[in-house]
């Protein structure tokens, strides 16, 4: 049973920042064992994987649509998945959500498929205005 809570979501002007967290909790595993991810998704679009990181930390990999913009992180002691989000645009607005899955690679072809994580948070709202 593995539990995804995102934390950090609001309304910003277009060109702030904001910082998403999710609280990951495993009853089996810890958080150092899973495959971690962010997805979203706009009214009427389809889910887009954003981001994804190793169990290590040591491999991310990022859509090209926020690329140098976000930053995926991991704080595996606090079981926290980050995802520091630069430059919004109203674009940028959508339910975010993070996933999570024990099957590696983490960082293989096809991360971006929303049907590849088993694991689901309820999502974060993030809105971005200007």
């Amino acid at each position: 049973q593995v539990q995804l809570a995102e934390s950090g979501g609001g309304s910003v002007q277009a060109g702030e920042s904001l910082r998403l967290s999710c609280l990951v909790r495993a009853s089996k595993f810890t958080s150092y064992n899973y495959c971690l991810a962010w997805f979203r998704q706009a009214p009427a679009k389809e889910l887009e994987g954003l981001a994804v990181i190793s169990t290590a930390g040591t491999r991310t990999r990022y859509v090209d649509s926020v690329m140098g913009r976000f930053t995926i992180s991991r704080d595996d002691p606090a079981n926290t998945l980050y995802l520091d989000m630069d430059n919004l645009t109203p674009e940028d607005s959508a339910v975010y959500y993070c996933v999570a899955d024990l099957q590696g690679p983490c960082t293989g072809a096809g991360w971006a498929k929303d049907s590849r994580w088993k694991h689901w948070g309820q999502g974060t709202q993030v809105t971005v205005s200007g």
